[in-house]
C-alpha cells in the first residue's frame, strides 16, 4: 500500500512516502515562511523521486495534532482536500502517538510544547495503546509523579520528523480497516485555540 504521510504541526514539519517495502521518500519541510504556499509542490517532487504520480496514492496520513494550531488545520486540510480529489481514506494520528512510538522502553511518555509554560502529555505502551490519556499540564509538576522506568521523549529538548512515524501508524490503521473518509477527520488540539473558546463563550453567553 502507498502511504503519503503528512505532519505539519510545528517548525520541524516533514512529509514522507512509504509503501510495503518500508520507507521510499522523507523529507523534512523549511517552515520559516509557513508551509501552505510550498507544500503541494514539495509532495509532487517527492512522489516524482520515487517514481509516483498522485493517482497511485493508496491513502493518506496525517498529524491531527496537538501541536500548532495553524500548522495542525493546513496539515489536516491538505490531507482532506487531496483525499476528497483522489477519492481515497484518510487516517489522522495524533502528534504524541507519534512520538511515543519512536522510543524503545515498554512505557514511554512524550512532551509537546503547548506554549504558556504548559505541556501536552501522554503515555503509551510499546503496541501504542494509551496508559495515560493526552493532557494539557505544567511539565515541572507533572514529570515528578512520572515512574522511572517510563522512557521521556521530550520534543522541547530534541525536535523530530514525524512523517514516517506517522505513516508507519496510519500503515497499521489502514490494514485493520479504521481509515476514515475525508469529510470526517478533525484536530486533536487536546486545547482549543483562544479564538475557539472566545467563541464557544460567546455562544454559552446568547
Amino acid at each position: 500500500m502507498k502511504i503519503l504521510a503528512l505532519d505539519l504541526s510545528s517548525d520541524c514539519g516533514s512529509l514522507a512516502v512509504l509503501d510495503g517495502e518500508g520507507v521510499r521518500e522523507e523529507k523534512v519541510l523549511d517552515s520559516q515562511h509557513g508551509y501552505a504556499d510550498t507544500i503541494f509542490q514539495e509532495i509532487q517532487a517527492a512522489l516524482a523521486r520515487c517514481g509516483w504520480g498522485l493517482d497511485q496514492i493508496d491513502g493518506l496520513a496525517c498529524a491531527s495534532g496537538p501541536g500548532a494550531f495553524t500548522g495542525v488545520r493546513v496539515g489536516l486540510t491538505v490531507a482532506m482536500s487531496l483525499g476528497e480529489a483522489l477519492g481515497k481514506k484518510v487516517v489522522p494520528v495524533s502528534n504524541l502517538r507519534a512520538l511515543a512510538s519512536l522510543g524503545t522502553a515498554d512505557r514511554r511518555a512524550p512532551v509537546i510544547d503547548a506554549r504558556r509554560g504548559d505541556v501536552f502529555v501522554a503515555v503509551y505502551d510499546r503496541q501504542g495503546t494509551v496508559q495515560q490519556p493526552e493532557s494539557l499540564v505544567i511539565f515541572d509538576q507533572w514529570s515528578t509523579q512520572l515512574e522511572k522506568t517510563v522512557e521521556l521523549l521530550d520534543s522541547r529538548v530534541e525536535k523530530r520528523p514525524l512523517a514516517v512515524a506517522i505513516g508507519k501508524i496510519a500503515a497499521g490503521e489502514f490494514a485493520a480497516g479504521r481509515a476514515m473518509d475525508p469529510a470526517d477527520i478533525d484536530a486533536n488540539y487536546v486545547r482549543r485555540s483562544d479564538a475557539e473558546l472566545a467563541w464557544r463563550d460567546e455562544r454559552s453567553l446568547r
